[in-house]
């Protein structure tokens, strides 16, 4: 897959089929469609690409929205990159593309610069400048100007919108396993490991803070959970706590992985941790020997269920 962080470094060679949207999560339900595409594309010996936008046009068109997004604009890359797609096109959205005119974005974007042969698109899309045409205008505009425009089902279009919504509601109470089975993968987390307090290493816990640059990742309901991560090529599975550390009074929220058998520095590494299951609420503890007990039984309780596995 090729990836242009503009629409005009995009330079097609032969005609394309395109579908556009945010893509978060790049769940099951997106997969249907971006399946749908690549199939159509090879049909008449197409490119497929996807257009994406950052930021959401939400966080440019609305002041102060709290939107929280399932994937940072990497993550989504990356699983974009495994689904066969030709190219991904990431545009800056910003207040002068929000006010392009419907037919200027289609006459001046999908024709010439992308060269559409067809367009695969929700029935309820809506575009162009106040976001006042629909797909019966671009209907129109396909017969004028030679292009084809497929609509997705209103119950497809209403399987992604569900399944965004569940797996942000999963989530946020701390229901992993429900929301890996929207998304069809483990929930990610990327960041840089910092250096914390060091109060794990002397429980027997040392842990690997991470710090999540982009503000708008939706962070999960706080708890310990059972993580893995490819570590130096390797598999290597954890014990996470996202929350406050009540027990020696944090003041701040942190995310704190101690993995298990792993010995290596991973101080200002980027890591990637996935999700794999919860195992209870962040709890304050009467003191640190109660919570290095809890600890034990939370590592007894993470190993039994990796052996399952």
């Amino acid at each position: 897959m090729k990836t242009f962080q503009s629409i005009y470094d995009f330079q097609p060679k032969n005609k394309t089929v395109l579908t556009l949207g945010t893509f978060d999560g790049v769940h099951i339900g997106h997969k249907k469609i971006i399946e749908k595409l690549i199939q159509n594309s090879s049909w008449c010996e197409c490119e497929s690409l996807v257009l994406t936008f950052f930021p959401h046009p939400r966080m440019v068109l609305q002041d102060n929205t709290e939107i929280k997004l399932l994937n940072t604009i990497d993550e989504r890359t990356e699983l974009l990159q495994k689904s066969g797609l030709d190219n991904l096109i990431i545009h800056p959205f910003d207040q002068a593309f929000s006010r392009l005119t419907a037919e200027e974005f289609v006459s001046s974007i999908l024709v010439d610069q992308f060269n559409v042969k067809k367009i695969i698109i929700g029935y309820d899309h809506r575009f162009g400048r106040n976001r006042t045409a629909d797909i019966h205008d671009l209907i129109e505009f396909g017969q004028k100007y030679e292009f084809e425009v497929e609509q997705i089902s209103a119950q497809e279009i209403d399987e992604v919108s569900v399944s965004s919504t569940k797996i942000r509601n999963a989530l946020t109470e701390g229901n992993v396993k429900l929301a890996n089975d929207y998304l069809g993968y483990n929930y990610l987390l990327s960041g840089i490991i910092t250096k914390g307090k060091g109060i794990g290493r002397t429980l027997d816990f040392p842990t690997a803070n991470l710090q999540i640059q982009e503000t708008y990742k939706l962070i999960p309901k706080n708890g310990v959970y059972i993580v893995q991560s490819l570590l130096e090529n390797k598999l290597v599975y954890g014990m996470m706590n996202i929350g406050f550390n009540p027990t020696v009074n944090g003041e701040s929220k942190s995310i704190e992985i101690h993995f298990f058998d792993y010995e290596g520095d991973l101080y200002t590494k980027n890591i990637q941790i996935q999700l794999v299951d919860r195992i209870r609420d962040e709890v304050k503890f009467e003191n640190l020997e109660k919570l290095k007990e809890q600890l034990y039984k939370d590592k007894t309780v993470a190993l039994h269920y990796i052996k399952s596995l």
